[in-house]
Formats: structure tokens, C-alpha cells, sequence
């Protein structure tokens, strides 16, 4: 039997990211391995920081920044080579955050499971028992170094839930990694995924872990970060046929513009979970124009619809083989243009899934 290696490869990364919705759980995809503190942001593929807190990233590849042994204390990694290190307590409210890129779009009303591993650094003076959780629509960027409060969160104008994972008993554990986990329904909204305390210190739940107080803080190890479906969910792949025609319904652009609505993103998210699904399905996009100027100039525009859609699953890591794009200017209306109402009709978009053959 003969096996491309790269499609197997493929198709068994596809699988884990149909199971974890959180991109890189176990920050093993870095750019650079790590030699100073402070440089999670920098070096850890699809997270980031969502404040001017300056997370940690330990690797096996650093002298400097090591696993296990490292500045602030020493742990054996969950999974792989690598874990993060974050400031849940620190002096003046000082505080550190995780910010993780998700798959796709949470579904509205649906049921999911989030967990993730921490471990209570040698260097800590504290231990807590109540652990924050954000997620929002947008990456968020916020220049604060304190504690993300409500109202730090409603003052970056982005849609946002958050909660908290509380513990009967507070995190001392410095030899042993915890497993933390919580059940939420999803808004409908959340892209990405933030880690952290949100409480300041006078109201977070802590304890003195060391006899000596040297107000240095909870600093813990995260690692394997999971957010799946629960078993429960009620939540399908929608079932397109292969070699079927279909109009995007929420994808109508306005005249002479080639931008992609919020309403269409959320139509797009649903086909790109079924590109997830189907790890042989290739994509062909079209898109079309009414029959305003000339045909060249219109044959231009709905080339740059059709890109415009490839563009929103190749920046979720869809490769650029699996699709192809159309424009065919106004030489295919669906109406006649004789009224805006048919004009804005056959301003569409259009897509069919096609199989590719695996050779045996």
C-alpha cells in the first residue's frame, strides 16, 4: 500500500484538533527556544498575553529558562517538553494571564469542558484556591499589569464571559501536577481563551505556603490546557455533500466592497469545522458580481470576494492545497438585474466540497 506520509501526518493532526479546541495545549509549537524571563508572548505559537503581565515559557531545549529545574523552583512537564509559568498573586496586584487561540467558534448554548494542569512553584510564599477564566470574541490587548476586574474587561469594549474554577482545598502542591476542570455553556462568541487570577489581593482566597513570607507571591506551572465538547453536546459538523453546489446565505456583498461581515464569519465557521471533519475534502469557492461596470472590473472584484473567503480559513491554519477560488465576474446572475433587490442577490458566493483520492 503506498502512504504519503505528509497526508497521514495531517489527517492525525486533524484528529486532535477535532477532540481540543485550544491551539498548542502544551506549548510544544515555539519559534525560539526560551533564554530570559518574561518571554512567553514571543516565543510560544498561537498565545499570547492579554495584558502587560510578563509570562513565563520553560522548555527542555533552555539553560536558562529549563525543565525542570528553572528560576522559580523545578517540575517535569504534563506533556511534551514545555509548560508556562504565571503570577497568580504578586506585590501591588500584579498579575500574569495565559490567552490561547481556539479552533473555531464556541456554539451557542452548548456544553463544554475545560481543564488544564497546574503545579505551585518552589518560590511561591502562597497558595490559592480559586482560578479565573475568560473567554471573549476578540484577542485582547490591554496595557494594565494588575488584576483583570470586570471592569477592565468591560472597558476593552470586547464581548467577553468569564468565571472561576473554585477548589475546596488551596493548591500546595509542588511536587505533583492538579488537574483543574469545569464545565460552561458558550455564548456563541468566544475565540479565545484566557488563564489567570482576576481578583485582586485583598480578595483572593490565599494561604501562606512557607513559614518565611517573602511577599514573592503564588507563581504555578500551567500545562496541557484542554477545551473540548462535552459528551453531552448536542453539537453536529453540519453535513454538506460532496460535489453539491451551495450559496452561502449570509454572504451578500455590498456594492463594490469585498469585506466579510460578522454574520458571514459565523457562517464560515460552521464550513471550516466540516474542512476540520474532513481532512480529504478540498474547497472550491465562487463568487460573483451584479452587472454594475465593466466586465473586467468585475471579473477583478469577484476574484477578491472569492480571496477574501479563502483568506478566513487560511488564517485558521487551513492550507492553501485544500483550496481553490472563482470569480466569474456577472456572467453567471442568478436574477435578472433589472432591481436592487436582484442585484444584491447576485452579489453572492458560492462553494463546493470536492474528495480527493487517497492512493493504496
Amino acid at each position: 500500500m503506498k502512504v504519503v506520509l505528509q497526508l497521514v501526518i495531517f489527517f492525525s493532526s486533524i484528529v486532535v484538533w477535532s477532540q481540543n479546541l485550544v491551539k498548542n495545549p502544551s506549548f510544544e509549537d515555539y519559534l525560539d527556544c526560551p533564554n530570559d524571563l518574561g518571554t512567553f508572548a514571543k516565543h510560544v505559537n498561537f498565545w499570547s498575553t492579554p495584558s502587560g503581565g510578563t509570562s513565563d515559557y520553560f522548555n527542555k531545549c533552555s539553560t536558562v529558562m529549563g525543565a525542570p529545574q528553572n528560576f522559580n523552583g523545578e517540575q517535569e512537564p504534563v506533556d511534551g517538553n514545555a509548560y508556562a509559568g504565571i503570577y497568580f498573586i504578586a506585590p501591588a496586584d500584579y498579575r500574569e494571564y495565559l490567552q490561547a487561540e481556539l479552533h473555531y467558534q464556541l456554539e451557542e448554548n452548548q456544553e463544554y469542558n475545560l481543564s488544564f494542569y497546574i503545579s505551585l512553584a518552589e518560590g511561591s510564599d502562597f497558595a490559592i484556591k480559586d482560578f479565573g477564566v475568560v473567554l471573549s470574541e476578540e484577542k485582547l490587548d490591554l496595557k494594565t499589569k494588575k488584576n483583570l476586574s470586570k471592569g477592565e474587561l468591560f472597558r476593552a469594549k470586547k464581548k467577553f464571559q468569564e468565571f472561576e474554577i473554585h477548589e475546596n482545598e488551596f493548591h500546595k502542591n509542588r511536587s505533583n501536577w492538579i488537574k483543574l476542570e469545569t464545565t460552561f455553556i458558550a455564548s456563541g462568541f468566544e475565540n479565545y481563551l484566557i488563564l489567570g487570577n482576576l481578583r485582586n489581593n485583598k480578595t483572593t482566597r490565599k494561604e501562606q505556603a512557607k513559614r518565611k513570607q517573602y511577599k514573592k507571591g503564588a507563581y504555578y506551572y500551567i500545562d496541557l490546557v484542554e477545551l473540548k465538547n462535552a459528551e453531552n453536546s448536542t453539537s453536529v459538523i453540519h453535513k454538506f455533500k460532496k460535489d453539491s453546489v451551495y450559496t452561502f446565505k449570509n454572504i451578500h456583498f455590498d456594492f463594490d466592497k469585498f469585506i466579510l461581515t460578522k454574520e458571514a464569519k459565523v457562517e464560515l465557521n460552521g464550513l471550516y469545522k466540516t474542512l476540520i471533519a474532513k481532512p480529504d475534502f478540498t474547497l472550491e469557492i465562487h463568487a460573483h458580481t451584479d452587472d454594475y461596470g465593466t466586465e473586467d472590473y468585475n471579473q477583478k472584484l469577484s476574484g477578491q470576494r472569492a480571496k477574501a473567503i479563502e483568506s478566513y480559513f487560511l488564517q485558521r491554519a487551513i492550507p492553501k492545497t485544500r483550496i481553490a477560488t472563482f470569480g466569474h465576474g456577472s456572467s453567471k446572475p442568478l436574477k435578472p438585474n433589472s432591481s436592487e433587490e436582484n442585484r444584491q442577490l447576485n452579489r453572492r458566493a458560492e462553494f463546493t466540497l470536492r474528495q480527493t483520492k487517497i492512493e493504496n
